[in-house]
């Protein structure tokens, strides 16, 4: 099965802001005893959009009715949550104006064409008003975790004391710093005005930019910048740091992780390298470090590394007081909750989800709810440390663009310096 790619755009959270197409389709006035899942201030959440969010997780599983159950109270809650920030977004006047839910959603089409965003929509069962509407409260809630975010200051002190605690985890690791120069056959669909289409113009690309840096001198990171048909090009080309094991776990072949630690020197190229996904790679190694090295505080990026890191922890926190304050705001009475108290062998009904797929065990794993950001036609789940905001119910519509290769993901270094994102796909 073909790998999709999946873009992480704007963070709606701190955690993991997904483009994770919010598709609350509501009903007004339905019947509470079934149809209304929970009513936040008045404002009903429908159990079809329960069901939405749980078929969004769905990995072609199916859950026991006791599994299922808890997988809806799981969501419900999510949507309760997310529901009640959105109300405290409108309160503290976060909510954005109708050009910036445009420009959002114009951002996101950006990324189909035309007949993959009607088909996506058609597909999920959504409608453009739905879009608008659930782009509105992501965007609402964005700004507001802004707002309080920007009161965030981190003392000079802190950093200190942070170093001090923790000096064994700022290491530079053993590893290599490598930059890529990229051919791929898959259409970048106009991205790049240079873009090879087909297995004998990716070679023969390739080819033609190897002999400019071989024979003509040319500078690799310009060439790159120029012609490379990746998303590190905009970096020259610079990949980032690998130790062996990423390097393996990438798919690089063993030799080429031998010639990067032992024969190449810093700054030579290899040959061109075909890889199982079709893309031609020219590597270049632009630094090694064959030892462990502790960092020292003054070293650079560790500063700006600290400082991160204590800001994450501080939103983790202000993130669950944000849910919790704006949950006191608000009335809220669980209509699916009480059907399972009223009906202990029934559980809610044990009605099946909505059309779709059917549940995963994965969405059992949400144990604090998740934000999404809506109208993206793309998503993909990130998990971080710091708590998420409150779910939005989606159906995402997934584009087919091309897929990152494996040899070149994004390593996770230990160390301060390395802070560059591998080859991506074409966009």
């Amino acid at each position: 099965m073909s790998r999709v790619f999946r873009q992480i755009a704007t963070a709606v959270l701190v955690a993991t802001i997904l483009f994770a197409l919010a598709a609350c389709s509501r009903s007004s006035g339905g019947d509470h005893g079934k149809d209304v899942a929970a009513t936040v201030n008045g404002k009903e959440i429908m159990l079809s959009e329960v069901d939405r969010l749980v078929s969004q997780q769905a990995q072609g599983q199916k859950l026991s009715t006791l599994q299922q159950a808890a997988v809806r109270l799981q969501a419900l809650d999510n949507l309760i949550q997310r529901e009640a920030v959105v109300l405290r977004a409108e309160k503290e006047k976060t909510v954005p104006t109708d050009d910036e839910v445009n420009t959002f959603i114009s951002q996101q089409k950006q990324q189909l064409t035309a007949e993959e965003w009607e088909k996506s929509l058609k597909e999920n069962n959504l409608t453009e008003e739905q879009v608008r509407n659930e782009a509105r409260k992501d965007l609402a809630i964005k700004k507001l975790q802004d707002k309080l975010y920007g009161k965030i200051t981190i003392r000079d002190q802190e950093i200190v004391d942070f170093y001090n605690e923790n000096q064994e985890q700022f290491v530079n690791p053993r590893g290599v710093n490598i930059a890529g120069i990229v051919t791929d056959p898959r259409d970048s669909r106009g991205d790049d005005p240079d873009d090879a289409k087909s297995d004998a113009e990716a070679k023969a690309k390739i080819d033609r930019l190897y002999a400019q840096l071989k024979n003509g001198g040319a500078d690799f990171a310009t060439v790159a910048q120029a012609s490379s048909e990746d998303q590190s090009r905009v970096n020259g080309g610079d990949i980032g740091f690998f130790n062996e094991d990423k390097l393996r776990q990438a798919g690089f072949p063993p030799d080429l992780t031998n010639r990067l630690f032992n024969s190449m020197k810093v700054g030579d190229i290899t040959e061109p390298i075909h890889f199982p996904d079709d893309r031609w790679i020219i590597f270049k190694l632009t630094n090694r470090q064959l030892e462990n090295k502790p960092l020292k505080l003054e070293d650079p990026g560790v500063r700006d590394q600290i400082k991160q890191i204590l800001i994450d922890q501080r939103q983790s926190i202000l993130q669950q007081a944000l849910i919790r304050n704006a949950m006191s705001d608000v009335t809220v009475v669980n209509h699916l909750a009480e059907s399972m108290l009223n009906d202990p062998n029934m559980l809610g009904g044990n009605q099946p989800v909505s059309p779709g797929a059917s549940p995963a065990a994965a969405a059992t794993q949400s144990a604090s709810p998740a934000a999404s950001a809506t109208t993206a036609p793309t998503a993909t789940t990130t998990t971080t440390t710091a708590p998420a905001a409150p779910a939005a119910t989606a159906a995402k519509p997934t584009p087919t663009a091309k897929p990152a290769a494996a040899a070149t993901p994004k390593p996770q270094p230990t160390h301060a310096a390395t802070t560059t994102p591998g080859p991506s796909p074409k966009r």
